[in-house]
């Protein structure tokens, strides 16, 4: 696909463009208002495709339940089936809401051995919408201190349950920012995936305790801007942390139900680099039988 439109959409989903000015936009570019048409199934994301684990598979127990510390705070909590004491990861989802696709990488996580929950940041405005367009709308009206409350009342529930041992992080776009946010305010975080998140500022990287393990994108500009200052903050503050650099591939290269941006060789490489992480700092969440 023209690396132009799927620019094009990175822009749109980022904000600051409307639905119709996308597809003006798009049509341009794609040779007319038919052309575009083909392309948005492509662009946009399938969650038919988002059962890579579902839901009733044997080897993990999923349910929403409410979260204390924030009103109207839920999460999806999925669970080995073995009732061991397990690490524990908080799954934070990109700037589409609580989706099905974010859903099944919480199961994904569970069927590696480790408690997940994927707490939704627009439960307290009322719920993850179906609209991706109203869901955006209300993440970008979300203020940083609030999105840090939830982060921090998701990884405060963790540490209180009794079956869960170290707690960690994963996030993806939007919540990939998040967990490094949530690494700078919270020493007690264990640590901290994330994939093609906004970094914070380098002033802050001195209170990070936890090591991070970061993903990028070689084709995503504006997120990559970033780096260069972070990883200097990083390894002037001798900070554990290691980056990759996925060359050729775009902004949610991870996400499956994304034809257009989705790479497996990528997707596959950073996944396995993420449990092998995940188990090393936070405990052996050896995967469950079956």
């Amino acid at each position: 696909m023209d690396q132009r439109i799927i620019e094009l959409f990175d822009a749109y989903t980022h904000g600051g463009m409307t639905r119709r000015a996308f597809l003006d936009r798009l049509a341009a570019l794609a040779g007319g208002a038919g052309a575009a048409s083909a392309l948005l199934p492509l662009l946009e994301n399938n969650y038919a495709l988002a059962q890579v684990v579902p839901e009733n598979d044997p080897r993990i127990a999923a349910q929403t339940i409410a979260i204390a510390g924030v009103e109207g705070l839920t999460g999806y909590l999925v669970e080995p089936q073995s009732g061991e004491r397990r690490p524990a990861v908080i799954v934070i989802h990109e700037n589409r809401g609580l989706n099905p696709h974010i859903k099944d990488i919480a199961r994904r996580v569970a069927v590696e051995g480790f408690v997940a929950l994927a707490p939704d940041y627009l439960s307290p405005m009322g719920g993850t919408p179906a609209d991706e367009d109203k869901a955006r709308e209300m993440i970008a009206s979300l203020k940083p201190e609030d999105a840090l409350r939830i982060s921090r009342a998701a990884l405060t529930h963790l540490e209180g349950r009794a079956n869960v041992g170290h707690v960690g992080a994963v996030g993806f776009c939007w919540g990939g920012g998040q967990v490094n946010a949530l690494a700078v305010a919270a020493p007690e975080l264990d640590a901290g995936v994330a994939y093609y998140g906004r970094q914070p500022p380098a002033s802050a990287v001195a209170s990070i305790r936890a090591p991070l393990l970061l993903h990028y994108a070689e084709l995503d500009q504006g997120i990559n801007a970033g780096i260069p200052a972070f990883e200097a903050a990083l390894k002037e503050a001798g900070k554990a942390y290691e980056l990759h650099i996925y060359p050729g591939v775009n902004h949610a290269f991870n996400n499956d139900t994304n034809a257009a941006r989705y790479n497996k060789a990528a997707a596959d490489l950073a996944w396995s680099r993420t449990i092998a992480f995940l188990r090393k700092h936070l405990g052996s969440g050896e995967r469950t039988s079956g």
